[in-house]
């Protein structure tokens, strides 16, 4: 048995020696833990457009026409014009486009 006792304990000090030197490694004992700091969110708000564009209606014109001209949709121009009947568009009648 004192054959093998003494390899045995070289081998258990190689060992616990390399654990030691591998975690002093990969965590060094002065080494501070980090801080995270908490950023407040931002919040998003939209602007509104600083330029109101506008088209004045001519004969034949739709909502659809005006909404192909002024690369924009039915839906947005019925939104920026709530008083202006889509089947009853004036020539001459100014209407927002965006």
């Amino acid at each position: 048995m004192t054959r093998y006792a003494a390899p045995a304990a070289l081998l258990f000090v190689v060992t616990v020696a390399v654990l030691a030197l591998h975690y002093t490694v990969q965590r060094p004992a002065h080494a501070v833990p980090a801080v995270t700091a908490t950023v407040p969110k931002v919040k998003h708000v939209k602007r509104a457009a600083a330029i109101t564009r506008t088209y004045v209606v001519q004969r034949g014109d739709s909502f659809s026409s005006i909404a192909v001209k002024t690369h924009t949709t039915v839906a947005r121009l019925e939104r920026l014009n709530p008083g202006v009947s889509a089947t009853a568009l004036r020539v001459g009648e100014q209407i927002t486009v965006k």
